[in-house]
């Protein structure tokens, strides 16, 4: 195929590009900035999350993904338009794009997914699910008869699914992943210590005392917040046990979709797994203790992979040349004039 071939982990939190025969090119927060007056885009990346809490009422920050899907078609377009041309440059060719999507999404979802990088600039587009790159990236030969678990924990979606002969055998999807775990903080903090944080400082409270297993010596650590009553601004502790029970339920919530799953797969694929074990990608894969407390409700062995971050995006780079790969598989890249032939026939048959 003629242009660049480009791989794209458009996640909630951040999105990471991969250029074959380059490696990884980009990874910005997907975060951008505008004006409310006009629209116009006033920062994205690194330069509009640095706004987030601090925006005055005449510019609005946004995340134009959620929960691994588009949120906000418009936003969305601008920022991977600017993206793909800041990786372009005056290329005569439109990229060809395969972008990441969670396990179990709805055809109206893949649809616009797909509509978004077409209308933002490339020339042809294909999906690819995240466990199966994350599966890739973490170096799993998922081509052999043989099941094993993947555990892709982002910022909006945890997914898990069971992966052999290149396919998804069995997979779930939950909304519940690092995003959900910082407003849990917020929550809690406003509930049980009358302290209002923002999203910023709950990410840095996540990253430096949070845990999903109780840490048998307690950490603390100093934050700024404002005191809920006066208004004015505090210093206060805040120690790992508390954020453990911030963040208790929605560590359940995963625990019950991997048992789900468990559930749901065939006795050989079990035994195919208890032998290779889980592997756990994704930032919120680093959050402490959570490779010790899967293990636990299972009785499998869990590792992290190496890189949890970039998986996704490193998978997505190994079958970027694959063709043979994406095509025995069924991943067939679409143009846009494919995508609105298909929208044109389904007006039809209404």
């Amino acid at each position: 195929m003629l242009g660049m071939n480009i791989g794209i982990d458009l996640g909630t939190t951040s999105v990471i590009a991969y250029v074959e025969g380059k490696g990884i090119v980009l990874s910005e927060p997907s975060v951008v900035a505008y004006r409310n007056d006009n629209g116009k885009v006033i920062a994205m990346g690194k330069a509009a999350c640095k706004m987030i809490g601090r925006d005055p009422d005449s510019i609005t920050v946004v995340r134009p993904m959620k929960d691994g899907v588009v949120s906000d078609f418009t936003v969305a377009e601008q920022m991977l338009r600017f993206y793909i041309k800041k990786i372009c440059g005056n290329k005569i060719f439109k990229p060809n794009i395969i972008v990441s999507m969670p396990g179990t999404v709805t055809n109206l979802e893949r649809r616009t997914i797909l509509d978004v990088i077409t209308a933002s600039g490339a020339g042809r587009a294909c999906l690819l699910e995240e466990p199966l790159a994350a599966a890739i990236g973490s170096g799993i030969e998922i081509s052999q008869p043989s099941g094993v678990m993947i555990i892709d924990m982002g910022g909006g979606t945890t997914d898990i699914a069971v992966i052999t002969m290149g396919t998804m055998a069995v997979a779930n999807s939950v909304k519940v992943a690092g995003n959900l775990l910082n407003d849990s903080i917020v929550r809690y903090l406003r509930r049980e210590r009358d302290i209002i944080v923002g999203e910023l400082t709950a990410e840095e409270i996540k990253k430096k005392v949070g845990c999903a297993y109780l840490r048998q010596e307690e950490v603390v650590m100093v934050a700024k917040g404002k005191d809920y009553f006066t208004g004015m601004p505090i210093d206060f502790e805040i120690t790992s046990t508390e954020t453990y029970l911030a963040m208790r339920e929605y560590i359940n919530q995963i625990l019950e979709a991997v048992q789900g799953v468990f559930e749901k797969t065939p006795p050989e694929l079990v035994s195919d797994i208890l032998q290779e074990g889980i592997v756990l990608t994704g930032g919120t894969a680093l959050l402490y203790g959570m490779d010790k407390v899967i293990s636990e409700l299972t009785g499998v062995d869990v590792r992290i992979a190496d890189d949890p971050l970039n998986c996704v995006a490193n998978g997505i780079g190994k079958v970027l040349g694959d063709l043979f790969f994406l095509s025995e598989n069924g991943y067939l890249f679409k143009s846009r004039q494919d995508i609105s032939f298909v929208e044109e026939d389904k007006r039809e048959d209404f």
